[in-house]
């Protein structure tokens, strides 16, 4: 008979006790990792003792003490200001994971700064709410070097079971980061927009979500076809043309117009349309927005809708 020898989680500190934060922390503790916890405000720490975990006073011995040091903090800016109070020295023999919203070029900043101080350094992007860390559908991005991963992927799944690495870049998590959020918000602002045309002619929003479910049932296969022509550098208007499109978007300008609504995100929409028609690309398929979206800052994009 033989018996599996139990995994020696790393000694962690965890500074930073938002509610991101000690979420983290709970879920750590739950999966039996040695921690200690750090906060400006030492009371956001003390209800987390009762689990295990200990509370540390010094931030330089807290470092010093751990294998792996994980930040959640507002921003890369205040987490690059808080560790520079910390000796270089202090770090030795530790990764540090900085579990931050940022942009991806600060994000490369914080990792430019680690790399002159010579500390190893992850950068993460939390991808799910505090009440979902923890579970099976948990999911954080690292971006950087991979071998911190594989080295610490034993205490990172107690938080994040889907723990997975992106690549090398450091400012790469960031940028998936962005890229889902600007998915999820647009989304989000779409189904308002649209729910505001409703409910204006007296029907509920309520009663309009299954109509919306089945523009999201056709998504998936749409993101696919435009990722192909997006990564081929071809739009071949065979199903569908932009000069069509616009013509759609026109039609949803106007009727937010005439229900009195804020007109701004469909006339966003239908002013890519129009540019693209604009520069003899009307008959291409909708993925050739993406050449508009690419133009460099400051060139014109918009047009405007007659009538």
């Amino acid at each position: 008979m033989t018996t599996s020898t139990p995994v020696q989680l790393d000694q962690t500190a965890l500074i930073g006790l938002g509610p991101m934060g000690t979420a983290l922390a709970g879920a750590m503790l739950a999966g039996s990792v040695p921690l200690t916890v750090w906060n400006r405000t030492r009371a956001k720490a003390e209800p987390l003792a009762a689990d295990g975990a200990t509370i540390g006073d010094d931030l330089e011995t807290v470092v010093r003490d751990a294998q792996l040091v994980i930040t959640c903090l507002r921003d890369h800016q205040s987490t690059r200001e808080l560790l520079q109070t910390i000796p270089a020295a202090a770090f030795a023999d530790t990764t540090v994971v900085v579990l931050a919203s940022s942009t991806p070029d600060d994000a490369r900043e914080t990792a430019r700064w680690a790399e002159q101080q010579g500390i190893a350094l992850l950068p993460g992007a939390i991808m799910v709410p505090t009440p979902v860390i923890g579970t099976p559908g948990a999911l954080v991005l690292y971006s950087g070097p991979r071998h911190l991963v594989d080295r610490h992927r034993a205490v990172l799944q107690t938080f994040a079971p889907r723990s997975e690495y992106v690549g090398g870049d450091p400012g790469l998590a960031s940028t998936f980061d962005t890229a889902m959020l600007e998915i999820f918000f647009t989304a989000m602002t779409a189904f308002l927009h649209a729910a505001a045309m409703v409910t204006a002619t007296g029907t509920s929003a309520t009663d309009f979500v299954p109509k919306a479910k089945e523009m999201l049932d056709i998504l998936p296969a749409t993101f696919e076809g435009l990722a192909a022509d997006v990564d081929a550098g071809q739009h071949p208007g065979i199903e569908d043309s932009i000069a069509m499109e616009a013509a759609a978007l026109g039609h949803i300008v106007a009727a937010a117009r005439d229900a009195g609504l804020d007109e701004r995100l469909p006339a966003l929409m239908y002013d890519l349309a129009s540019t693209t028609v604009a520069r003899e690309h009307g008959d291409d398929s909708w993925s050739r927005i993406v050449d508009i979206l690419r133009r460099p800052a400051g060139s014109p994009t918009t047009t405007a809708l007659a009538g």
